[in-house]
């Protein structure tokens, strides 16, 4: 009677076939961490923001809440693409006030001109935007 007998490999040697999975795993590992750091370095760039220009309020313009308000053209960079806010506000860094989105690919202002009724922008196409003093004020 012949039995058939599973032929194993030397003692302390994996077999071919475990060598190439073993492999393979070290190869889809290779992979998966080159493409996590792609992104993760993808991540870190995108959304960014950038002001591009700012103005302080001038000590000769007053609001009723005794606040210092700053106004800055910002640059948001996507995935999606480019686009720009106007913001006025309180935050020194931009981060937080009144926010317009505009459509425009000028980086720059003309001119900005403060009064007890808001801030009017003028940039260098010729366009102005004015914003209310209301809505920027007493939080904003």
């Amino acid at each position: 009677m012949i039995s058939s007998l599973a032929v194993e490999p030397p003692s302390g040697r994996p077999s071919r076939s475990r060598r190439l999975k073993g492999l393979g795993l070290v190869v889809l590992g290779v992979v998966l961490g080159v493409l996590l750091s792609v992104a993760l370095s993808v991540a870190a760039r995108w959304p960014r923001f950038e002001v591009v220009y700012r103005s302080d309020q001038p000590a000769t313009v007053a609001y009723g809440d005794d606040s210092k308000h700053l106004l800055g053209l910002v640059r948001r960079r996507t995935l999606l693409g480019e686009t720009h806010l106007i913001v006025v506000g309180r935050d020194p860094s931009l981060s937080y006030g009144h926010l317009v989105d505009i459509e425009t690919s000028a980086d720059t202002v003309r001119t900005t001109e403060w009064t007890t009724a808001g801030v009017r922008v003028t940039f260098d196409t010729g366009h102005e935007l004015f914003i209310p003093a209301r809505y920027f004020i007493g939080g904003r």
